[in-house]
């Protein structure tokens, strides 16, 4: 994808790093050795050198020139051990329940090099459920200042070029939350319209809150959500365009937008679609994908303080460096 390589251009004078911390999967070797040959950010892998060397022999793998932090020797080990016992102190964290897992979770070590900066992002989940990254990311990482809600976007990369931007969309939440409340689903919009400016340089975010009412055409509780999502952004006073609650022919066709939304400046226009659940949003980018041969990029893990990713467990190589790739832009 064209994208993906003007993001690594980007990056690549930067002098980035990017943590792949599950170095027992094949694909997280063989994507290091990639991003290595292309040079746009340093992969750092975690665990012990030797035992990390004869995995990568073992699938015939080059990893020279990769960082290596081995936690039996880290110079910052018990920095990191100390900060997760002051971040979750009012949970029960010890000492000791803090060096157990430092020691015994790549992914909790992973986003503690994220949190002090030793690393630009996290690229993980190759190995284990979405649940895991989430966890350590939101309780290492924690949530962007001013947001609650981590939630996940699809960039949808369409042949219909009268849509969105030339053809691109993006749909959120697709991933992480399966029935957002209307203070959720104005966090995702915000983070939805961070993440496409930095991923794509969206220059003029265009937000439909999705619904299956436009403008007061039905009501529901469900409908009433959205309306109170579209409130809070107002209160919120945001820099970008929004409106709802509009259904999709009236979010993206503007001869219906003209009918059911009249002086809408999103209607009929819009390049964001927040959907008002996960159901609604997964089942929609993939009947897009299918239906349309639309090239999906994501879901993209986006309201954290800082770039940790989560990655399909049939993810390939290339989805790592990809991935990869979005993080250290995202870092900027």
């Amino acid at each position: 994808m064209d994208l993906i390589q003007k993001l690594k251009d980007q990056v690549k004078p930067l002098g980035k790093k990017i943590v792949l911390p599950e170095y027992k999967d094949e694909r997280v070797l063989k994507a290091t050795e990639i991003i290595l040959k292309e040079g746009f950010v340093t992969p750092v892998l975690v665990g012990n050198p030797a035992e990390i060397a004869e995995a990568a022999k073992a699938v015939d793998v080059s990893i020279e020139g990769a960082e290596i932090i081995d936690p039996a020797n880290y110079d910052r080990y018990q920095e990191m051990v100390d900060t997760f016992v002051e971040l979750r102190a009012k949970k029960g964290m010890t000492p000791e329940k803090a060096d157990a897992t430092m020691k015994g979770d790549c992914l909790f070590f992973g986003a503690m090099l994220v949190r002090l900066g030793a690393v630009d992002g996290m690229v993980a989940g190759s190995g284990c459920p979405t649940a895991n990254v989430l966890r350590a990311a939101l309780q290492v990482v924690g949530t962007k200042p001013g947001l609650k809600t981590v939630s996940s976007s699809m960039f949808m990369f369409t042949s219909k070029k009268e849509y969105g931007d030339d053809g691109m969309l993006v749909f959120s939440d697709c991933g992480v939350l399966p029935n957002p409340t209307s203070e959720q689903l104005a966090d995702i919009a915000e983070s939805t319209v961070e993440k496409a400016r930095k991923v794509v340089g969206m220059a003029d975010p265009r937000v439909s809150m999705l619904s299956f009412s436009t403008k007061g055409s039905a009501s529901t509780p469900e409908v009433d959500k959205v309306v109170e999502a579209v409130n809070i952004l107002k209160e919120r006073n945001v820099d970008f365009k929004f409106d709802g609650e509009l259904q999709l022919d009236a979010s993206i066709v503007p001869s219906v937008a003209e009918k059911k939304a009249p002086g809408s400046d999103v209607a009929g226009k819009a390049n964001i679609l927040i959907f008002p659940d996960l159901q609604a949003a997964n089942i929609g980018y993939k009947l897009v994908q299918r239906f349309s041969g639309a090239d999906a990029l994501g879901p993209l893990i986006q309201g954290l303080a800082k770039p940790v990713h989560d990655l399909s467990r049939g993810c390939s190589a290339q989805d790592v460096v990809d991935v990869a790739a979005i993080a250290a832009v995202e870092s900027i």
